[in-house]
């Protein structure tokens, strides 16, 4: 299909967009390293180049206390400005615009400076903010107006004021937040007069010609948040005041309901936007799980909104705007929304990249230049390593012969793609399919590699991808058939009975107690989805949540399965999970009634069921099946066999560390090999 209305140009009166696509603002963690805004230049630069209409920064503060961590970047001085030019004249080169968002923390900063409208702390960060006085507002208002200025004589094409996600701005919006009782708080009229005196001061400071985007709280999803007949007066009033485009921002931080992990459906918030659609004229946008050319054509097609806001699709792929117009979707590097290597490196004070796109961030450093010496590469296993690897190999001229022996490529992803909330794999594997096909990757299905084969065709160099096979638990009655592992459930070869016990809480476990509750992914029916997480699309009740006191404030469907999640370790269940979305896994199966268990000891199973003790109390979980879902080891047993060529033999993925499933360092391994061979 073609997106004639994701790529239709916009007019903003004195500069016109290319397209209707904004490329989101997100943080990378080069804000802060040395030599960290060259890197920037190159990473915005290949995104204009990509075809992304309009290109916003992550959060820069207007001044120190406004900064996300100590270190954190600001803009306040005019010797700031020469190095935000490297990016500004990086993006013009390549014809894109670019603004900066400009974002104070407040009390979400991670020091002990933060501020807030008043001194309650977050429940997201160990510090309590300092509540700020009425000359330190009025100097915050000076110092945003000072940074758009600065941001103009930088060459930036406009801002993004930072006024959702519960960020200082909208701190001072909600009641919750704000209960001052001086001339900027108490009645909602003051609560907003933070935000608007910024709009108007940044306006008159930059002029008319200069873009300025608002990201506005349409849905707070918090206690007491903003009421839908508040969000619609203000957004009313920033356009009086001056605002180019309303931006639309999803939910606080804080909020306990996820609003951009895989789990979400896709576009699940552009109700929201169409919603305030008709009370306003300035161009809207939406946001959130927009991840594809096709759901952003029906939402500006349907006139849901103006534009649409990605931000991780363009560190999955640069070129995603360059590929629609194209129209070869098909060759998109889709974002799978796992916040792996993106959002869960920010919070370890890590560099963000991509886990389908392990060159995000890295364009200085990851290149897949043509090789001197071009090699014939055999490749065993046609899971995410040895499909990145296969790929990248053949961009560099090798000839590459993968070899798979199930009639699928995939590897474990086929067996993630099945998990509610995980359909997403299903386009990275059409995209490696579709690369491979590109690359003239020499595809083997239903073939094992053996060493007659790699001496018969002369190959150069071996590449391990073989991946990992469960692992086994010699307890006594374990080798009843009732006793079965993770992959048999998930591929359908054993039917479950009604109570079920789970050994291993890592993520195979949570994600197979998932799959057992789930019997239809809500992630594939939206209306069921927003239910199930206490979403009013009525917006009858402040912050867009169903009533606090409704018994039927969230919905689940009766459970099928009686389940046991079960752990050895005594720590917290699921623990290691992904540190911005552990918490949804773990309210996922609280919602669905599994029961967990930790510090768990395995004696036996019979037909009375699971023999387990806890703190030496002896227990029976009389259980109808008993699946294993603790851990995997590496697929070797061809590695003599390989080795015994007397050629080069490279592991990568699985079969290399057979930890947690991890298809972020596999796919980096199989990169970072195609580079080195």
């Amino acid at each position: 299909m073609s997106f004639p209305h994701l790529l239709e140009p916009l007019d903003l009166g004195f500069t016109q967009l290319k397209n209707r696509v904004l490329m989101g603002s997100m943080h990378t963690g080069l804000e802060e390293e040395k030599g960290g805004f060259e890197k920037l230049a190159v990473f915005y630069q290949e995104r204009a180049r990509g075809g992304v209409g309009l290109i916003v920064t992550g959060g820069i503060s207007p001044n120190l206390r406004g900064r996300l961590a100590p270190n954190g970047c600001q803009l306040s001085f005019p010797w700031q400005v020469s190095k935000h030019k490297k990016i500004t004249q990086a993006v013009h080169e390549a014809d894109g615009k670019i603004c900066i968002q400009l974002l104070h923390a407040g009390r979400y900063g991670y020091h002990p400076f933060s501020v807030a409208p008043s001194k309650i702390k977050s429940p997201i960060t160990p510090f309590t903010p300092t509540a700020m006085s009425a000359r330190q507002i009025r100097g915050t208002i000076k110092d945003y107006a000072t940074s758009s200025a600065l941001a103009k004589k930088a060459g930036y094409d406009g801002v993004e004021v930072m006024g959702s996600e519960g960020y200082l701005i909208n701190e001072f919006i909600s009641a919750s937040t704000n209960v001052r009782n001086d001339e900027w708080g108490g009645s909602f009229e003051n609560r907003i007069k933070l935000p608007l005196e910024i709009v108007r001061s940044i306006r008159e400071k930059v002029g008319k010609d200069f873009i300025i985007i608002f990201r506005l709280s349409m849905l707070d999803l918090v206690d007491n948040g903003s009421s839908w007949e508040e969000v619609v007066d203000l957004a009313k009033r920033l356009e009086k005041e001056g605002v180019s485009i309303i931006n639309t921002g999803i939910g606080w931080h804080e909020a306990r309901i996820p609003t951009i992990a895989t789990s979400v459906p896709r576009g699940a918030f552009a109700w929201v936007t169409e919603k305030l659609k008709s009370e306003v004229s300035v161009p809207l946008i939406a946001t959130n799980r927009i991840n594809t050319p096709e759901i952003a054509e029906q939402i500006i097609s349907s006139g849901q909104a103006d534009m649409v806001s990605m931000a991780r699709p363009f560190l999955a792929d640069p070129d995603f705007v360059n590929k629609a117009a194209a129209n070869t979707p098909e060759l998109i590097n889709t974002c799978i929304g796992c916040n792996q290597a993106c959002l869960d490196h920010v919070f370890a004070r890590k560099r963000s990249t991509c886990l389908v796109n392990p060159r995000a961030c890295y364009e200085t450093e990851l290149n897949f230049m043509p090789a001197e010496n071009k090699k014939r590469i055999a490749v065993m296993g046609a899971g995410p390593a040895g499909m990145a690897f296969s790929i990248y190999a053949a961009t560099r001229g090798h000839d590459v012969v993968l070899f798979e022996a199930k009639p699928e490529v995939g590897g474990q992803f086929n067996l993630a793609r099945k998990i509610p909330g995980k359909e997403e794999f299903d386009e990275t594997i059409r995209y490696f399919k579709a690369q491979m096909k590109l690359n003239k990757v020499e595809l083997r299905l239903n073939t094992r590699l053996d060493a007659s084969v790699v001496r018969d065709e002369k190959f150069d160099e071996i590449v391990m991808s073989s991946g990992v096979v469960p692992r086994e638990l010699n307890l006594d009655g374990f080798d009843d058939p009732r006793v079965v592992d993770y992959q048999q459930v998930l591929k359908g070869e054993v039917s479950l009975g009604k109570r079920v016990a789970l050994i291993g809480a890592g993520g195979i476990g949570f994600d197979l107690a998932h799959f057992i509750c789930e019997e239809k992914s809500s992630t594939l029916q939206p209306d069921k989805w927003l239910k199930q997480w206490g979403i009013d699309k009525e917006y009858k009740h402040r912050g867009g949540l169903r009533h606090i006191g409704d018994a039927n404030a969230v919905e689940v469907e009766p459970e099928a399965h009686e389940i046991y999640l079960l752990q050895r370790k005594t720590s917290k269940m699921g623990k290691d999970l992904g540190k911005t979305t552990g918490w949804i896994h773990r309210s996922v199966l609280k919602q669905h009634k599994v029961k967990m268990k930790t510090g768990v000891s395995y004696r036996k199973f019979d037909n009375q069921g699971l023999h387990i003790s806890i703190d030496d109390k002896d227990e029976i979980l009389a259980v109808d099946n008993v699946v294993l879902c603790a851990g995997q080891v590496s697929n070797r047993t061809l590695l003599e066999e390989m080795k015994a060529t007397g050629l080069p033999v490279h592991l990568i993925g699985g079969v290399d560390v057979a930890a947690e499933l991890d298809a972020k360092r596999a796919i980096r391994q199989g990169a970072e090999l195609a580079i080195a061979l």
